[in-house]
């Protein structure tokens, strides 16, 4: 129940605080360079997402490319998305907390971190599954004998 209560707070200050945040910035610098501001850092923020989405998206397939398991980048593909989430939406604050998900180092030692404190841990042997076949791949056409 407590989580629930946490999720209700968030979900009811920090649009508040958006707001609050988009009227102070406007009427110091204007209502049109704020609304350029907030679509700007959304712009920008999906541009960043989408090279960082892609860098995490090659190190998932190298993990598995080496028989390991991803947990890291794809934890880090989890913290992607909510900082995509978190650009998309108008606001500053909401920004600066994607922008900071954004910075490799700081998204990467988070990840870490949950990874560390999280109550399910894997256990694996190691060693990469490799195919019965020894790897050897048959190449050969197929075409359907009733059409």
């Amino acid at each position: 129940m407590r989580a629930f209560q946490l999720l209700f707070l968030v979900f009811l200050l920090v649009p508040l605080g958006e707001i609050y945040l988009l009227i102070k910035v406007g009427s110091v610098i204007g209502a049109p360079w704020t609304i350029f501001a907030v679509v700007f850092t959304a712009v920008l923020g999906a541009w960043l997402l989408r090279l960082q989405g892609l860098s995490t998206f090659m190190r998932v397939r190298a993990s598995l490319d080496r028989g390991e398991l991803p947990a890291l980048p794809m934890l880090e593909g989890l913290l992607l998305l909510i900082a995509g989430a978190l650009l998309l939406t108008p606001g500053f604050f909401t920004d600066a907390v994607g922008f900071v998900l954004l910075v490799p180092a700081l998204r990467a030692r988070l990840a870490l971190a949950l990874l560390r404190s999280s109550v399910m841990h894997v256990q694996t042997t190691g060693h990469p599954r490799r195919p019965a076949d020894g790897g050897r791949t048959l190449e050969g056409e197929f075409r359907r004998e009733d059409d």
